[in-house]
């Protein structure tokens, strides 16, 4: 009896993720189906116009998409790259250097976790504009270079690592920054990974605080260039052009998680937090 029922909750949670994942696929069907047929004013769930690749060539010359993605891909690569060494040093010594006050300066960190990022924009954007750094990629990227979660994550990972593999590398004549690259990092895979794709989805996806801080096209990411097309005349109220325009953002994000998607369900999983 116990077996036929633990298969039985088996079936209906089986059923029930499915009905989800429909529920979830729907507009992302829709969204797929319009962006191909010729453009129109009405919106079906399943468009009855022919398939056409039209939409996607008039958006492009439409708008400089070209342009706003060399944009975000400079802020979302940067931004990671310069989180990648501020929290990996910052997370080494909370987790492994003997700091007086890290305690205190780690529920500090902790608590900005909580806090969101809309709350932030009006101080943030002060002092942006007090460094003079309005419109500028710099600007936009300068608030994300130190990130409260990834230090969480790593510094959680790295008081995993036994502290013999640290002993034996200085024994072998590494200094500090080579146990850390060398030692910590490697061993710390499934949590850079897990945080590069919370940093890169965020980032890419980010639309408040570029839309605030950029007012030129050449500074401007997807997100806020989609938004203002959306609004244009360009568009003609047509959501077959608008969709195109939203596969063009959501494509590369898409295709990533298709070619990556086991690495990054397993870097989740491997990234469990210990205390």
């Amino acid at each position: 009896m116990k077996v036929r029922k633990r298969d039985i909750n088996k079936h209906i949670i089986t059923i029930l993720a499915v009905l989800l994942a429909v529920l979830w696929l729907i507009p992302f069907i829709w969204l797929v189906g319009t962006a191909f047929t010729k453009a129109s004013y009405n919106m079906t769930l399943f468009p009855t116009t022919p398939f056409t690749f039209e939409n996607f060539k008039y958006v492009w010359n439409a708008v400089p998409f070209g342009r706003y993605y060399i944009n975000t891909l400079i802020l979302v690569v940067v931004t990671f790259s310069v989180q990648f060494v501020t929290s990996t040093l910052a997370a080494y010594a909370l987790a492994v250097l003997p700091v007086k006050g890290k305690a205190i300066v780690y529920v500090i960190i902790f608590m900005q976790i909580i806090i969101p990022n809309d709350v932030l924009i009006m101080p943030n954007y002060m002092t942006i504009a007090d460094l003079g750094l309005t419109d500028t990629k710099l600007g936009i990227m300068l608030p994300f270079f130190g990130s409260a979660l990834e230090i969480f994550l790593l510094r959680q990972h790295f008081k995993t690592i036994p502290h013999a593999l640290s002993e034996a590398a200085k024994l072998d004549g590494a200094n500090t920054w080579q146990t850390i690259w060398r030692v910590y990092v490697p061993c710390s895979k499934p949590a850079y990974m897990s945080f590069a794709v919370v940093s890169v989805s965020y980032h890419w996806n980010n639309y408040l605080w570029p839309l605030i801080l950029t007012r030129s096209p050449s500074n401007r990411t997807l997100t806020v260039g989609l938004a203002i097309f959306a609004k244009s005349k360009e568009a003609n109220m047509q959501w077959a052009n608008v969709c195109a325009a939203t596969l063009i953002i959501i494509a590369p994000l898409l295709i990533a998680f298709l070619f990556l998607q086991k690495q990054f369900i397993e870097s989740f999983v491997g990234a469990g937090v210990k205390e």
